[in-house]
C-alpha cells in the first residue's frame, strides 16, 4: 500500500510531464484519426447515397444507339443484377441567351434515380424536375413553365441507309426511332443528380468550357410522353457491388469482372449484330423501294399502253374508213351493178405494209395525231429512263450500303468516367494522403519527447529505485510506476484525441466539403478499430521509450543506484579547438557552448523536436503558397491571352463578328474547343472501348487551324516540362515547344495525374464521344485545367473516321473536312477590371455560350478545401511546437536544479539566471529552426507531389515570408514557454537544492 501511495505521490509531483505526454498524444491521435475520419465519413455517406439512388456501376454507350436486343444481351451477362435502358434528348431554350439541356428519362428500374430536394417527382407527360443549378441561374420556381426546342439531330443510324424512291422523295423511316420528349414543360420539383454532387452554390476548383455536345443543365422527365425505341445508353448494377464501398479497390475489382465479360464476348457479338440490323434495315429499305418503284413503273407502263392502244384504235378506224371509201369508188365505176353491191357490202382487206403506210400518212397529215404520238413516245422514253436510273441508283445503294454503315462501337464505362464522382474521390484521396503522412512526424516527435521526459523522471528517482530494489521489489514492479504513468497519460491524451479526431476535425472538414459537394445523409461516425489502433500506436511508442529509459537505469546494482550519479567527465568541444573564436567568447558564453554540445542527447532531442515542428509549419505554409499562386501562374504567366469566348457551332460566325465589332481585341486566334477525355492507353489496341481502364482525366480539347499553328505560342506559353524531385519539374525554354501534325501536346496537370510523358500513347475522346489513339509529342507546363492541343490536320486524322460519321452528335461526312472554329482566344486592351466587365457583357449576347476573363480568373481562383486543411495542419503543428518546447524546457530545468541553485548562491540575480538558462534554449531553438526550414521544404515537396487532383498540378512554391513566419512562430513559442519556465526558476531554493542526497 505504501508503494502505491508513493507511486501516486510521484505522479502528482510530475504533473507537468503527465500533461506534456498527454498533450502530445492528443495532438498525434487527433491528426491520425481526424483527417481520416472526415474523409471516411464523406466516403461512407456518399456510398450510402449512391446505393440508395442506384447510381450505375457500369454504363454502356454505342455509336449506333442501343436496341432491345442489346439490352436483352446485357441482362444475360453473368454478374449483372439489373439493366436499365435509358433515353435522352438534347434540347435548347432561351435563358439570357441560348442554353442547352439534356432531357433525361427517369428510369423505371431504380437506377440513377434523382434525389428529391424540393417539390415532387414528375409523373405526367410535360412535367420535369430540374437541378438546383438551373433554379439558381434561371430564377424560376416550382410551377413555372418552360418551352424547349429539340436540337436538330445529325444523321443517326436510321438515316445511313436512306434511298431515293422512284418519285424522287427521300425516305428516312427506319426500324428504330430516336427518343423524343415533350416540349412544353412544367417544373414540379428540384432534384440532385446522383451523377454530379457538385454544390452549385459552392466553389468549383476548375472552370470547364462546354462544347456543342455538352449541355448546361439536366432535366428529368417521366416515361409518360417519351417516344422512341432507340436507347441512348444502358446502365447496369453489378451483383455484390452494393455491399462494397464504391471508393475501395474491392468494388473496382467486382465491377471490373463484369466489364471484362462485356468487353470479352457480348460487346463484340452485339456490335456485329447491331451493324447487321442496320444492314438488314438498309436492305429492306432498298427492297421496299424497288418494289414500290416497280409498282409505280408498272402502273405508268399500263397507262402508257392503254393510251397507245386507244391511239392505235383511232388511227386504225381512220385507215379502215379511207380504205372502204376507196373500194366503194372503184366499184361504182365498174360495169356490173351486182359486183358493186357485193363490193360495197364488204371491207377491203389490206396487207400490213399498205396498212402501216396508210397509218403513217394519216398521222403525218394530222397535227393532232402527230402530237399525240410524240407525247406517247416521250412518255415511254421517260419511263424507260426512270427505270434505268432507279435501277442504277438501287444497285449503287446496294453496293454502298456496307461501306456507308460503319462498324458499331460500344463504350463500356464505370463510375470513374463520371466527372463528379472522380472529382470527389480525388479530392478526398488527396486530403487523406496528407492525413496519412503528418501523423508519422507527430509520432516521431512524441517518442522523442517521451524518451526525454521519462528518462529524466527515472533519473530523478534513481536513489528511490535503488531503495525499492534493495528492499526486494522486483524491477518490473518498480518499472511499472513509470510504465503506468506513461500509459495513463497516453490513454487520457488519446481519449481526448479521439474526441477531437472523430468529432472536432471531421466536423470542420465536412463543413468545407459541403461547400463544394452536396452529400445528403452526412453524419459523423466512430471507427472503433481505427481509433483503438491510433491510441495503441502512440501507447506502444511512448511505452517503448519508457521501457528503454527504465532499462538504462535498472541494469545497475541497488547500491550503485542509491548513490548519486557520477558527473559527466569533462571534455573539450570542437569550438574550443578553434582558438581565435574561443578566446573571444566571454565566460558565460563558453559555459553555454559547453552545456549545449557536451550533453548530446539533450541537443539531439531539442534540435530534432524543434526542427520537426518547424518543418510541419513550413510544410503547411508551402502547400498554402503553392495553392495561392496557382491562379496567378496559370492565368497571368501560362495563358497569355486575356479572353476566351466559346459559342455554339451555329453561332460561331456571329460570335466572331460580335467580338470584332466591339473593337476591344488587339490580336486573336480562332480555335475549336471541345470537352473530352484522355485515357492512358492500356494493353491492346487503342479501340478498347472501356474508358478509365488505366486512368482517365477530363480534358479541354483545343484544335488549332493549320495555318495558325505558330500563333498558338503567342496566346499560350509553351514550355516543355519533365518530372522532377521534391515537387519540382524541369521546365524548358519558353517558345521551344511547337505544335505539329505528329502528335498532341498534353497539359502537365493531366500528364502528371496519369503518368503520361512525351512519346506515350493515349486515348482521346472528342466532344462527339468519338475515341482515337493519339501520340503525345510533348508535355506542356500547365497548372489549372487539362488542355490538350491538337493541330487541325492531326484532329482530322484522329476523328474523321467512319465511326465519327455514325456518332450521335458527330458532323456529317460533308462537313467533316472543315472544323467549325467555335472559340476565340483574344488579347484585349484596357485594365483588368474593364476586361472582366467586357467578358460579363459578352455572356449576355445570344451568340456567346461562355466568355472567361483571365484577369478575373487569376484574382478569383481559390481552393477552399486545401486552405482549410492547411490551416488545420499549421494550427496542430503550432500546438505541437508549443508542447515540445514546454516539455524540453521543463526537463532542462529539472536536470539542472543544483546548477541553478549554485548560481544563486554565487550571487546571480533571478534575471541573470533566466538569461543563463533561456539563452541555451533559444540557441537550441534557432538550431532547430535552421534545420527545420529546409526539412519543411523537403517534406512539403514530397507531400505536394502526392496530391494528384483532377485538372490541377501543384508546382511547389514556398515564399520567403513563409520561412519567416515559420521561424518567427517557433521563436515566439519559445519565448512563450519562457514565461512558464521563469517562475519555476524563481522558486528554486538554493539551500534545499544544494543539500547532499546522502
Amino acid at each position: 500500500m505504501a508503494f502505491v501511495k508513493d507511486m501516486l505521490r510521484m505522479w502528482a509531483h510530475s504533473w507537468k510531464r503527465f500533461i506534456s505526454i498527454a498533450m502530445i498524444t492528443l495532438l498525434g491521435v487527433a491528426v491520425l484519426t481526424g483527417i481520416y475520419a472526415g474523409c471516411r465519413d464523406a466516403f461512407r455517406s456518399t456510398d450510402r447515397f449512391f446505393d440508395a439512388q442506384g447510381l450505375h456501376d457500369v454504363q454502356v454507350l454505342s455509336t449506333a444507339g442501343l436496341s432491345n436486343g442489346d439490352i436483352a444481351a446485357l441482362r444475360k451477362v453473368n454478374g449483372v443484377a439489373k439493366v436499365q435502358a435509358e433515353r435522352s434528348q438534347e434540347v435548347t431554350f432561351d435563358l439570357d441567351g441560348r442554353k442547352s439541356a439534356t432531357m433525361q428519362e427517369i428510369g423505371t428500374d431504380g437506377i440513377d434515380q434523382p434525389y428529391l430536394q424540393e417539390g415532387r417527382m414528375p409523373k405526367k407527360a410535360g412535367e420535369i424536375a430540374v437541378t438546383r443549378k438551373f433554379i439558381r441561374d434561371s430564377g424560376k420556381r416550382i410551377g413555372n413553365r418552360l418551352t424547349v426546342t429539340p436540337e436538330s439531330a445529325s444523321s443517326d443510324t436510321s438515316d445511313t441507309s436512306d434511298t431515293n424512291g422512284a418519285d424522287g422523295t427521300n425516305e428516312t423511316n427506319g426500324t428504330d426511332e430516336a427518343p423524343s420528349f415533350p416540349t412544353e414543360l412544367t417544373i414540379v420539383g428540384v432534384v440532385l443528380d446522383p451523377q454530379n454532387l457538385s454544390n452549385p452554390d459552392g466553389y468549383s476548383a476548375m472552370t470547364s468550357f462546354r462544347s456543342t455536345a455538352t449541355t448546361d443543365y439536366t432535366f428529368f422527365a417521366p416515361s409518360d410522353g417519351v417516344t422512341g425505341t432507340l436507347y441512348t445508353s444502358a446502365t447496369l448494377l453489378v451483383k455484390g457491388a452494393a455491399a462494397e464501398s464504391t471508393f475501395d479497390e474491392s468494388y473496382e475489382n467486382t465491377v471490373k469482372q463484369v466489364t471484362d465479360r462485356i468487353d470479352g464476348t457480348v460487346k463484340t457479338d452485339r456490335q456485329k449484330a447491331r451493324r447487321q440490323e442496320l444492314l438488314d434495315a438498309g436492305n429492306k429499305k432498298i427492297a421496299d423501294a424497288r418494289a414500290e418503284a416497280d409498282k409505280k413503273f408498272a402502273d405508268a407502263q399500263s397507262q402508257i399502253d392503254a393510251n397507245r392502244q386507244q391511239f392505235n384504235q383511232q388511227v386504225d378506224q381512220i385507215v379502215s374508213m379511207q380504205a372502204g371509201a376507196a373500194a366503194a369508188g372503184a366499184a361504182a365505176n365498174g360495169a356490173n351493178a351486182g359486183a358493186a353491191a357485193a363490193a360495197g357490202a364488204t371491207t377491203p382487206q389490206l396487207d400490213e405494209t399498205t396498212r402501216e403506210t396508210m397509218r403513217e400518212t394519216i398521222i403525218a397529215a394530222s397535227p393532232e395525231l402527230t402530237q399525240a404520238k410524240q407525247q406517247l413516245d416521250q412518255a415511254q422514253s421517260q419511263l424507260n429512263e426512270q427505270k434505268a436510273s432507279t435501277e442504277q441508283t438501287l444497285k449503287t445503294k446496294e453496293n454502298e450500303l456496307k461501306t456507308s454503315i460503319p462498324q458499331v462501337r460500344w463504350y463500356v464505362q464505370d463510375r470513374q468516367s463520371l466527372g463528379g464522382f472522380s472529382a470527389l474521390k480525388s479530392d478526398l484521396d488527396s486530403i487523406q494522403s496528407l492525413g496519412n503522412a503528418f501523423p508519422i512526424v507527430f509520432l516521431l516527435v512524441a517518442v522523442m519527447m517521451s524518451l526525454t521526459a521519462m528518462a529524466r523522471m527515472v533519473e530523478e528517482d534513481r536513489s528511490l529505485i535503488g531503495t525499492y530494489v534493495g528492499l526486494g521489489y522486483g524491477r518490473l514492479a518498480v518499472a511499472s510506476r513509470y510504465l503506468l504513468f506513461a500509459l495513463l497519460a497516453c490513454l487520457i491524451g488519446g481519449g481526448l484525441g479521439l474526441i477531437a479526431g472523430f468529432l472536432g476535425i471531421p466536423a470542420f472538414l465536412l463543413v468545407v466539403l459541403q461547400g463544394m459537394y452536396v452529400m445528403p445523409g452526412l453524419r459523423l461516425e466512430y471507427d472503433w478499430l481505427y481509433g483503438s489502433l491510433g491510441i495503441a500506436l502512440f501507447v506502444v511508442g511512448v511505452l517503448a521509450a519508457t521501457i528503454y529509459a527504465c532499462v538504462q537505469e535498472m541494469r545497475q546494482t541497488p547500491a550503485a543506484l542509491m548513490r548519486p550519479k557520477a558527473p559527466r567527465a569533462g571534455s573539450r568541444i570542437l569550438l574550443e579547438r578553434i582558438r581565435p573564436v574561443w578566446n573571444r567568447i566571454g565566460f558565460l558564453g563558453k559555459v553555454t557552448a559547453r552545456n549545449i554540445f557536451r550533453f548530446k542527447s539533450r541537443l539531439i532531442m531539442t534540435v530534432g523536436g524543434v526542427a520537426g515542428c518547424t518543418a510541419l509549419i513550413v510544410c503547411g505554409l508551402a502547400i498554402n503558397d503553392t495553392v495561392a499562386d496557382l491562379g496567378i501562374k496559370q492565368y497571368r504567366d501560362i495563358y497569355q491571352y486575356d479572353l476566351m469566348v466559346v459559342s455554339d457551332d451555329s453561332d460561331a460566325s456571329a460570335m466572331r463578328t460580335k467580338v470584332a465589332s466591339d473593337g476591344r481585341v488587339t490580336s486573336s486566334l480562332d480555335v475549336r474547343i471541345e470537352s473530352g477525355d484522355l485515357t492512358v492507353a492500356g494493353s491492346g489496341d487503342g479501340d478498347s472501348g472501356k474508358a478509365g481502364s488505366s486512368g482517365s482525366e477530363s480534358i479541354q480539347l483545343v484544335a488549332v487551324p493549320e495555318k495558325h499553328l505558330s500563333d498558338l505560342g503567342e496566346m499560350v506559353t509553351l514550355q516543355p516540362v519533365s518530372s522532377g524531385i521534391l515537387g519540382t519539374s524541369g521546365v524548358g525554354k519558353t517558345g521551344s515547344l511547337k505544335l505539329d501534325d505528329d502528335g498532341v501536346i498534353v497539359a502537365q496537370s493531366a500528364a502528371s495525374a496519369l503518368g503520361v510523358k512525351a512519346g506515350s500513347k493515349v486515348r482521346l475522346t472528342n466532344g462527339d464521344g468519338v475515341q482515337a489513339t493519339a501520340k503525345v509529342s510533348a508535355v506542356n507546363r500547365n497548372l489549372i485545367g487539362s488542355d490538350v492541343y491538337v493541330s487541325e490536320t492531326y484532329y482530322a486524322k484522329l476523328f474523321d473516321s467512319k465511326d465519327a460519321k455514325n456518332t450521335k452528335n458527330s458532323k456529317s461526312s460533308e462537313d467533316s473536312e472543315a472544323l467549325t472554329w467555335n472559340a476565340m482566344l483574344a488579347k484585349l486592351s484596357g485594365s483588368d477590371a474593364s476586361q472582366t466587365d467586357y467578358a460579363e457583357s459578352l455572356e449576355e449576347d445570344s451568340s456567346v455560350m461562355k466568355a472567361v476573363s483571365c484577369a478575373h480568373m487569376a484574382d478569383s481562383f481559390k481552393f477552399d478545401l486545401m486552405g482549410a486543411v492547411v490551416a488545420l495542419i499549421v494550427a496542430l503543428a503550432g500546438g505541437l511546437a508549443l508542447v515540445v518546447l514546454f516539455t524540453l524546457a521543463n526537463t532542462n530545468v529539472s536536470e539542472r536544479v543544483r546548477e541553478m541553485a549554485t548560481l544563486k548562491v554565487l550571487g546571480f540575480f533571478d534575471r541573470e539566471v533566466h538569461h543563463y538558462v533561456n539563452r541555451e534554449m533559444m540557441i537550441l531553438t534557432v538550431m532547430g529552426v535552421i534545420l527545420g526550414l529546409p526539412l519543411g521544404r523537403l517534406v512539403g515537396g514530397m507531400l505536394t507531389m502526392a496530391l494528384n487532383m483532377p485538372s490541377l498540378y501543384f508546382e511547389v512554391e514556398v515564399k520567403p515570408l513563409s520561412y519567416v513566419i515559420a521561424a518567427v512562430a517557433t521563436m515566439a513559442f519559445a519565448l512563450l514557454v519562457q514565461l512558464f519556465v521563469n517562475p519555476v526558476l524563481d522558486r528554486i531554493d538554493p539551500i534545499s537544492s544544494l543539500k547532499s542526497v546522502e
